[in-house]
C-alpha cells in the first residue's frame, strides 16, 4: 500500500522544506488540496526538492477551470516533475460552484465524464500531432495551431483520478479515471458496497480491460502516543465530521449507517451559523464508523484491518494534538506499506 501526506503550510515558502521532509520519511506521495491555496502551486514548489515522490492535487476543482487550462497546467507540472505528476479532479458542490467561482452548475457526474475525456483528446493532440476535434455537450474543443501545441513530451500524460462520493461519480471514475479519491467522510462498508460496485460498473460499461482503478483515501485517522492526546485529536474530528455530515452531498454516506436523520439535524444548524455546538451530535458511533483509532503502536494495524484489503493507497498525514515522533512516524509508514 502506497502511504500519502498532505501538504499543511500555510505559507508557499515553508512547501519545499515541507516536501523534502516527507520525502525523507519515507511517503510515497505528498498531494495539495484547493482551500486557502491554488491545488497547483504548491505542487510547483515541492518538485524543485523531491526527487521520488508522486506529487498530487487532492483535489483542483474542475469547473471553474477550462479543461485546456487544466491541460497545460498538468503537462507543465508533469514535465517539471519529471513524471511525478499526478491530476486529482473534483466537483464541489453546488454552492460553491455557483456563489464562490461564479460558475454555471451543471449536472455534475456526465460534465465530469467530459472533463476527463476532453483532458484526454487534448493530450492526445499534443503527443501524436493529431486533428484536436472533440465535441461533448458541455465541452468542445476544435481548434489547436502550433503556437499553443506544446509538442510530444518526454514523459507520459499525467494520470487522473476524481473525488467521488455516490455511485454514479464512482460509476464516471471507473469508466474514465485512472483511479478514485475517496472524500474524508467514507467508512470500509461504504467503500466495500457502493464504491467498489460503481467503479466495476463503469469500467465494465466503458469496456476497459487491464487493471481497475486504483482506490486512494482513509477516512478519519486518530493516532497519538496515549489516549490523552487521542481523546484531544478526537474532538477536533467530531467537528470534521460535523462539517461534512451537515452537507447534504454526503448523506449518502450518512445513510448507509442510519444516521441520515443526524445528518439533516446538522444541516439544519448549519444554515443557523450554529458551527460550535454542531460536534455534540456526533456520537462514539458516528466515530467509530467513520474513523480509524488507536495509539502509535496500534494504529497501522488496525487500519490495515479494516481497510486492507479495499485501498491502494492510504492518506495518512496524522491528526494528533502534538507533532508526532519521526521514529515512530517512520515505523507506522512502513507497517502500511508492508501491510503487516
Amino acid at each position: 500500500m502506497r502511504v500519502n501526506y498532505r501538504l499543511s503550510s500555510k505559507e508557499l515558502s515553508g512547501v519545499p522544506g515541507e516536501a523534502a521532509w516527507a520525502e525523507s520519511m519515507g511517503y510515497d506521495g505528498v498531494s495539495s488540496s484547493e482551500t486557502a491555496h491554488d491545488p497547483f502551486l504548491p505542487l510547483v514548489l515541492a518538485a524543485t526538492s523531491t526527487s521520488r515522490v508522486t506529487l498530487a492535487t487532492s483535489v483542483a476543482i474542475a469547473f471553474p477551470r477550462s479543461p485546456m487550462v487544466t491541460a497545460h497546467t498538468s503537462r507543465d507540472l508533469q514535465d517539471l516533475s519529471q513524471g511525478r505528476f499526478r491530476l486529482g479532479l473534483g466537483t464541489q458542490v453546488k454552492g460553491h460552484i455557483e456563489r464562490r467561482f461564479s460558475t454555471i452548475w451543471e449536472a455534475p457526474g456526465p460534465k465530469l465524464r467530459e472533463y476527463v475525456q476532453s483532458l484526454r483528446h487534448i493530450w492526445d493532440c499534443w503527443a501524436t500531432g493529431s486533428k484536436l476535434d472533440y465535441q461533448g455537450k458541455y465541452y468542445q474543443f476544435s481548434l489547436m495551431t502550433p503556437f499553443f501545441n506544446p509538442g510530444p513530451s518526454l514523459y507520459p500524460a499525467p494520470t487522473v483520478f476524481t473525488g467521488a462520493v455516490n455511485a454514479y461519480n464512482c460509476q464516471v471514475a471507473g469508466e474514465v479515471c485512472d483511479g478514485l479519491m475517496l472524500h474524508s467522510l467514507t467508512s470500509a462498508e461504504y467503500v466495500r458496497n457502493v464504491v467498489r460496485p460503481g467503479l466495476e460498473k463503469g469500467a465494465e460499461k466503458a469496456g476497459r480491460e487491464g487493471p481497475p482503478a486504483r482506490l486512494t483515501g482513509s477516512g478519519f485517522i486518530i493516532t497519538g502516543p496515549n489516549q490523552s492526546s487521542i481523546r484531544a485529536a478526537t474532538a477536533e474530528v467530531r467537528r470534521r465530521i460535523a462539517f461534512y455530515a451537515s452537507t447534504r452531498t454526503y448523506f449518502p454516506v450518512l445513510e448507509a449507517h442510519g444516521f441520515e436523520e443526524i445528518g439533516v439535524q446538522l444541516h439544519q444548524m448549519s444554515l443557523k451559523g450554529e458551527w460550535a455546538e454542531m460536534g455534540e451530535l456526533i456520537s462514539d458511533e458516528m466515530v467509530d464508523a467513520f474513523a480509524v483509532t488507536g495509539e502509535y503502536d496500534e494504529i497501522a494495524g488496525r487500519f490495515l484491518e479494516r481497510y486492507g484489503d479495499l485501498l491502494d493507497d492510504v492518506n495518512f498525514s496524522p491528526s494528533t494534538d502534538g507533532p508526532i515522533e519521526e521514529v515512530q512516524l517512520r515505523r507506522i509508514i512502513q507497517q502500511l506499506q508492508d501491510g503487516a
